[in-house]
């Protein structure tokens, strides 16, 4: 069964989603115009489209402040700003990566070119440092300053995945750490700078923080999954996407890590210089399975997950906050897209 999208995701679209407009049309013309399409406002024409993304950070931008008592609404800019450095992450990775395909439709960078696309991004990520920065209260320029130490730490981790790609060596702890920067720092930042806005005490924002970098890793591990046995129907992206890219992706490293036959057999497969056919894909993806990291990927992401409650756990709030925060840590560990 197909997990559905928190109740509390829809609201945060419909809190947060004109104010993410009200920022884009600040951008010029050029950089508004594949920010449009690359949200799924647009079509390539120009004219409307469905919105496109779950706006999953916003939504937890906007449980973190009212896990510190404060105003959701109030913090909407806070909200938007996470929503367009993950938007900015998107943009550059999909050229870094070669991925064609975002949300069902060719990626920004094949529409517009590529030097289009990273001036967009760069535009997203000036542009969410601006929303925070103007408000000028010191909530804000804590969340700004946590803010960019997240970029800076998704920029480490983005590195650190690329260098990958040309080693052979990599080991599971590094790919690890490399997983906590790329997804964990920005998710981690999330779920606490809601509660920065609003005045939440010291202890509020580090167990919030201390969730989202859990959650991070479980986010990563349910992802990587789906780059291998996903459905292109429903993840957007060509089946076994990361086999293909030869993405030393957390369930890959797992295997050829695990020490066996099925590990070693899948080493030399990946090792091949030749593009692999579609038979080589399933058969790596088989020998992925055998070798263990499937099963790893799953039990890693469950312990993540209770990890990530039990940091919840410490963190005073009333209730039904921490049930939602809940709701969509499972959700992202458990979807088909």
């Amino acid at each position: 069964m197909t997990p559905v999208v928190p109740p509390v995701v829809a609201v945060a679209r419909k809190l947060f989603d004109p104010v993410l407009r009200e920022a884009v049309a600040r951008l010029d013309p050029i950089t508004a115009r594949v920010t449009g399409y690359h949200f799924g406002w647009t079509e390539d024409s120009g004219g409307s489209a469905p919105a496109g993304g779950k706006a999953l950070r916003p939504a937890l931008v906007l449980l973190s402040a009212r896990a510190a008592g404060g105003d959701a609404e109030r913090c909407a800019p806070a909200a938007v700003a996470v929503e367009l450095v993950h938007a900015f992450s998107l943009l550059h990775d999909d050229i870094m990566d070669g991925d064609r395909m975002r949300r069902h439709r060719p990626a920004a960078w094949t529409v517009f070119g590529p030097s289009e696309a990273i001036l967009a991004g760069d535009a997203l990520l000036a542009l969410a440092g601006e929303l925070l920065v103007e408000r000028g209260a010191g909530g804000y320029l804590d969340a700004a300053r946590s803010l960019s130490l997240a970029v800076r730490g998704l920029i480490a981790g983005q590195g650190m995945d690329l260098e990958f790609e040309r080693r052979d060596d990599v080991g599971l702890d590094e790919c690890l750490r490399m997983s906590a920067r790329k997804t964990g720092d920005l998710l981690s930042c999330a779920c606490s700078i809601g509660a920065m806005t609003a005045g939440g005490t010291a202890e509020t924002v580090e167990a919030l923080a201390a969730f989202g970098a859990e959650a991070g890793l479980a986010f990563q591990l349910a992802d990587d999954l789906l780059g291998i046995w996903g459905s292109p129907e429903a993840t957007g992206k060509p089946v076994r996407s990361d086999l293909r890219a030869r993405k030393k992706s957390l369930p890959i490293v797992a295997a050829l890590t695990s020490g066996g036959a099925a590990g070693e057999r899948l080493a030399r497969l990946l090792a091949q210089p030749e593009p692999l056919s579609e038979d080589d894909l399933w058969e790596a993806a088989r020998l992925v399975d055998e070798a263990g990291g499937r099963a790893w990927a799953e039990t890693e992401a469950k312990h993540r997950l209770d990890t990530a409650g039990r940091h919840l756990a410490h963190a005073g709030m009333p209730s039904d906050v921490r049930e939602e925060f809940l709701d969509i840590a499972r959700f992202i560990t458990t979807r088909d897209h």
